[in-house]
């Protein structure tokens, strides 16, 4: 009798390679011994498949059914013959239906067919396996134990991986859409939900699901504080309903996670520093809505300067940040009594009544009584 210690190699995408050690006991006695010798050793992948075909046809019980199955799909990815590997994966998974490795590769296969429907069966299996593992993990007894529980942590961000970037190459709504909700429901604390939720958030808007968009926002910045798209969008869909405290809290921290975020590889330091521009200026509008609606003039104030700049071509949105720009340093100079500042919120509000907007009106009243305050015409 033979102890071996066969090797699965897994790319995980960003991270470095982790491997996955499984232990056999190989009888090199027999004919099925044997043949699991010859697999872990032959270095040609043409003939590697052809005797993980035999084996799997001779012994397709046999406790190392499912890793030389893992083994041929490896082999299946790399020649890309992605139909091949997903008809041996769901073969294995009947036998074996706790495969890790196995489910593994079927993402692979499934992201090489560039199928969403696949990427989400595989994605969600392979998720349903790794958290079934994760929940019986203890304080690691040695560095193998230690190995295989990276391994399987690997493989759950793996399946996010996929998921995120399946999304990010297709352009029907409702695809994307279904893959972000499957993020969403299997691991929305995946490092990738981030990164997926404004493009998710928009999906579900632009697929008939616009129901679900405040929902989904609110509970994806529960989940996650450095959700910076999550968050704006929750602060937007609380200043829509008159929840200004919500509005602002869920603002402060869109602007803080914002900030904090960097640049995405593959994107330009142009296109990243125009979007992060256009995410603080959303926010700081919405954050200074909420906070002039509240009376907090202050931070309002420092809010809406700036917002300002960013809201040029939102004519509706400017006309807002304009009258609590009015009506926060018009309250700020009569706390003080700075008729300078009065003055200013008086510019303000001119500016604003230049504009057709639900908030035209209360800026012309407002401008009448701030003049006859300050005795001018």
């Amino acid at each position: 009798m033979k102890h071996c210690f066969l090797v699965l190699a897994l790319l995980v995408l960003p991270a470095a390679a982790q491997e996955q050690k499984q232990h056999f006991t190989i009888n090199v006695g027999t004919p099925e011994g044997q043949l699991l010798q010859a697999i872990g050793t032959e270095p040609d992948d043409d003939k590697k498949a052809l005797l993980c075909v035999d084996f799997l046809d001779k012994y397709p019980k046999h406790e190392g059914a499912g890793w030389v199955t893992a083994q041929l799909q490896a082999v299946y990815v790399k020649e890309k013959d992605f139909d091949k590997a997903i008809e041996a994966g769901e073969k294995a998974l009947v036998n074996d239906p706790n495969n890790l490795d196995v489910a593994y590769y079927g993402v692979k296969a499934a992201e090489g067919k560039e199928d969403p429907a696949l990427v989400k069966t595989w994605a969600t299996r392979t998720f349903a396996l790794a958290h079934k593992e994760m929940a019986t993990f203890k304080a690691p007894a040695d560095e193998d134990e230690k190995l295989h529980q990276q391994y399987v942590k690997d493989v759950n961000n793996y399946a996010g991986y996929a998921v995120y970037a399946t999304a990010l190459k297709i352009r029907d709504p409702k695809e994307i859409a279904d893959l972000g909700a499957t993020l969403e429901q299997q691991d929305i604390k995946s490092q990738y939900m981030p990164q997926l939720s404004g493009t998710y958030l928009n999906a579900l808007s632009q697929s008939g699901q616009a129901g679900k968009m405040c929902p989904t926002a609110e509970k994806l910045a529960a989940a996650n504080s450095k959700d910076g798209e999550a968050l704006l969008a929750a602060a937007s869909c609380s200043l829509q309903r008159q929840k200004f405290e919500a509005a602002s809290a869920h603002a402060t921290r869109a602007i803080e996670a914002i900030n904090a975020r960097s640049k995405p590889e593959g994107v330009s330091d142009a296109d990243w520093a125009s979007k992060r521009a256009a995410q603080l200026g959303r926010a700081n509008y919405v954050a200074g809505v909420a906070y002039g609606a509240q009376s907090r003039f202050g931070p309002a104030d420092k809010a809406l300067r700036v917002a300002l700049p960013s809201l040029k071509g939102d004519s509706a949105s400017t006309a807002v940040a304009l009258f609590y720009l009015g009506l926060s340093n018009y309250n700020l100079g009569k706390a003080i009594g700075d008729k300078s500042r009065i003055r200013e919120g008086l510019h303000y509000f001119e500016q604003c009544a230049e504009i057709s907007s639900s908030v035209q009106a209360q800026a012309n009243n407002n401008i009448r009584i701030i003049k006859g305050e300050l005795g001018v015409k």
